[in-house]
């Protein structure tokens, strides 16, 4: 599992410069913490504020991650304050953090800047109970909160900005759910439920260290849509979280803070936050853990006990999550599996078409912005099966089908990036026989995402090879699409890969 996430393919490297950036990018705000003479406290929260603003903001243009960012110690420093107002305050301070927390996830229904405002008002909530925030400290805090984020954003915007460089992808909605409420909505209310249940049995293992639970259920619910979505995620948390664990024993025990050496490792626990993020949860979880028993150890309170508290409360806040997610409101994989796959059909349709019309002339069709959506599709395609492709998946002949499902996606991405690569050539063909073959695609798209299914959809005989290369691959991106059929075909024409099997 760990050769796949450092073998995974990294077009065009952005995983590895996204990681490099948030290294360099905390390293810098931290740094600047220490020379203004801030405490440790103040250092770590001005820290996390740099690792949320330069991981969490990923509107699609340069312009609106810069509005986000600003936006961010808007909505989170009042949380701080409010945090650190109600410490001495159990109840108050428990109700806030469950408002917080439903409002947090709610707010995803506003895209991208919606879900980075709502982590961000969650981890400084979380961050206060961390720290132990009172009144007095918060001029401090804002200040290295305020640096930190001005100072990551001088690396993100100005030193190492590489987006201007990349094509513009618009962020994809969250499919609608079935039922009169949206799926924001009700996540937002299992969020609220699991993360009531989380810290009240939190408190039972633990009254200082509760919210290592109410954090686990909310980051399970991060970027999910899905119940299935969810009970894996929820898994591969508690998975990272004992991997990391028996890491901090190893490693952030015989440190015992000292400062060089736990720096240095910190950095690279940065560095795998970024870096695995996009590929595997659990070993994302691995480093957060790695890099949480390091800070426990700097700030002197770091034994054998508190790691194994660690897992405990991440274990309870995983089973808030799960028992929020089967019972109430929940939204199938099923549902949410074939609006995804939809969605992904039509910007293959989409990314043709702009592709077809760069190759007869046109001057403003560009499928370079398509095909960044579709990649980002094919993640949420990816994301949405993974409760069947995971390995202990009990139902093999599902599995099969969301294996093939993905696999032939796959193959039409490839054929979707060859066939805009070529179209950017101002010298490539135009061959009158691509609007044929672009409408074949567009019938082939309209087969498998009409409410009957793919049935009745035929691939007409095609010849074995195409001279010309962007023939080529809209042959072979037609082969994918036939050979969905197959696999998209379940019971009443719906989301195959997903759909129950046949009595």
């Amino acid at each position: 599992m760990l050769k796949r996430v450092f073998v995974a393919p990294d077009p065009g490297r952005v995983r590895l410069r996204f990681a490099g950036r948030g290294v360099l990018g905390i390293s810098l705000a931290v740094a600047l913490c220490g020379l203004a003479g801030h405490s440790l406290a103040a250092a770590i929260t001005g820290g996390l504020a740099a690792l949320l603003a330069l991981f969490t903001v990923t509107d699609p243009t340069v312009r609106g991650q810069a509005l986000t960012t600003v936006l961010l110690p808007v909505v989170g420093l009042p949380v701080l304050a409010v945090a650190a107002v109600l410490h001495d305050q159990p109840v108050a301070r428990d109700l806030i953090f469950l408002a917080v927390m439903g409002a947090g996830v709610y707010a995803r229904r506003w895209g991208p800047r919606g879900h980075a405002l709502g982590v961000f008002a969650f981890m400084m909530l979380f961050a206060a109970q961390f720290l132990h925030t009172v009144p007095g400290q918060l001029p401090e805090l804002y200040a290295a909160v305020l640096l930190s984020l001005a100072v990551s954003s001088a690396v993100r915007f100005g030193l190492w900005c590489y987006e201007r460089r990349l094509p513009v992808a618009a962020a994809p909605a969250p499919p609608e759910g079935p039922g009169p409420l949206r799926i924001t909505t009700r996540q937002a209310v299992q969020a609220t439920l699991g993360g009531a249940f989380a810290l009240g049995l939190g408190q039972i293992l633990s009254d200082q260290r509760w919210y290592w639970a109410v954090g686990a259920t909310w980051w399970v619910f991060v970027n999910t849509t899905s119940r299935g979505e969810t009970l894996v995620r929820g898994f591969r948390r508690v998975l990272g979280t004992v991997i990391g664990i028996v890491a901090g024993f190893a490693v952030a025990i015989p440190l015992d803070g000292a400062g060089a050496p736990t720096a240095a490792i910190v950095a690279v626990s940065v560095f795998g936050i970024f870096y695995t993020a996009a590929v595997s949860y659990s070993w994302m979880m691995f480093f957060v853990t790695v890099m949480a028993g390091l800070l426990y150890g700097a700030l002197g309170v770091l034994d054998a006990a508190l790691l194994w508290l660690r897992v405990a409360e991440t274990a309870v806040g995983s089973l808030g999550a799960v028992l929020a997610v089967l019972l109430v409101l929940p939204v199938t994989t099923h549902a949410i599996t074939d609006a995804w796959i939809q969605k992904a059909l039509r910007c293959v349709h989409a990314c043709t078409a702009e592709a077809a019309d760069r190759l007869a002339g046109s001057t403003l069709a560009d499928p370079g912005p398509r095909v960044a959506e579709l990649e980002v599709l094919l993640g949420r395609v990816r994301l949405s099966l993974a409760p069947l492709v995971h390995p202990l998946s009990p139902l093999p002949a599902r599995k099969a089908r969301a294996r093939q499902v993905l696999a032939l996606l796959d193959d039409c991405v490839t054929e979707v990036r060859g066939l805009a690569s070529i179209a950017a050539d101002p010298d490539a063909s135009h061959d009158a026989r691509l609007s044929a073959a672009c409408s074949r695609v567009e019938a082939a798209v309209e087969a498998l995402t009409a409410p009957e299914g793919s049935r009745g959809f035929h691939l007409p005989e095609l010849p074995g090879a195409a001279a010309d290369p962007a023939l080529a691959h809209l042959h072979g991106l037609e082969r994918a699409l036939a050979a969905l059929a197959a696999p998209l075909q379940g019971r009443g024409g719906r989301t195959p890969a997903v759909a129950p099997e046949p009595a």
